[in-house]
């Protein structure tokens, strides 16, 4: 995906309730543009559901989704889809995006679980996808997720993404801190896994921080800071694929909206030295 395509640009933050008033009150803002998941918004009223409106009118957002299951056994909920489509319309949301995982059966798990890495699961997960952008009426991406065990494999990880990514024709989320999650737990190299995947079907990028439970064990949390790694590993990721748009996920022990920024300006120093080393080349939103 090119830089004048990407639906976004320069640095992003997700946006948590608890932090709406410190955003409605500033006329400008350091962040390029905000993220929310759809699930938490739509339908919403009153006080939140006004600022939200007022937000959404003033800055770009795009949408991570958090329920649509798309490697689960059950049909995919089109009501909820005709509901979602509407959001995104009525709010100018510029993109939108889930995990290539599943998260529920006859009801919701609240847990990412992981999809066999297998041939029959890629056609089924791609065929969920293109009935997806179906509905939708337009293109969506999938989030690399991290995982903790690997039921029924009978294909690398990297050959799966790649594989449904390909079939199911859609883009790709790409999570920084979640390669290195697997890197550790899975042990493999990231920054080899980076490379293997499709430039050209990067949308934008997610860090995030972790929490260490061994040596050998991460757990994906959201619910710290970015660790030197991580950031190591983002700055690679422009290195080989130019710099792309990047979002700061917080969903748990959120700081004060200073210290997310001070990340959040972390992500735009990274931009900036890959800028130069690229020779000035500059995005577009």
């Amino acid at each position: 995906m090119s830089s004048n395509h990407y639906p976004v640009h320069g640095a992003g933050l997700g946006l948590r309730r608890s932090l709406m008033s410190s955003v409605a009150d500033q006329a400008t803002h350091p962040v390029n543009f905000w993220e929310v998941a759809p699930e938490n918004w739509i339908g919403v009223g009153g006080r939140h559901g006004k600022i939200f409106c007022e937000l959404t009118e003033k800055f770009p957002f795009i949408c991570h989704g958090l329920s649509l299951s798309i490697g689960g056994p059950s049909p995919l909920d089109e009501a909820f889809l005709q509901r979602l489509k509407r959001f995104l319309k009525v709010h100018h949301i510029r993109y939108y995006s889930e995990h290539l995982s599943y998260c529920s059966d006859d009801g919701h798990l609240y847990d990412l679980l992981p999809i066999p890495f297998t041939e029959e699961a890629v056609h089924y997960v791609a065929d969920r996808i293109r009935r997806v952008q179906d509905i939708l009426e337009q293109r969506i991406a999938m989030e690399n997720v991290s995982y903790y065990a690997v039921p029924g494999k009978k294909m690398e990880e990297i050959d799966f993404i790649k594989a449904v990514l390909q079939e199911a024709d859609c883009d790709l989320l790409l999570d920084v801190n979640n390669i290195y999650v697997n890197s550790i737990n899975h042990r493999y190299d990231a920054e080899t896994f980076l490379r293997q995947l499709p430039a050209e079907r990067i949308c934008y990028i997610h860090v995030a921080g972790h929490y260490q439970e061994a040596e050998d064990l991460i757990v994906d949390t959201h619910g710290a800071d970015v660790t030197d790694p991580v950031w190591q590993l983002l700055g690679k990721a422009y290195q080989h694929f130019g710099v792309i748009p990047t979002l700061l996920e917080r969903d748990f022990n959120l700081p004060p909206l200073a210290e997310l920024l001070g990340e959040v300006e972390i992500i735009r120093s990274l931009q900036s030295k890959g800028l130069d080393r690229s020779s000035g080349h500059i995005q577009h939103g």
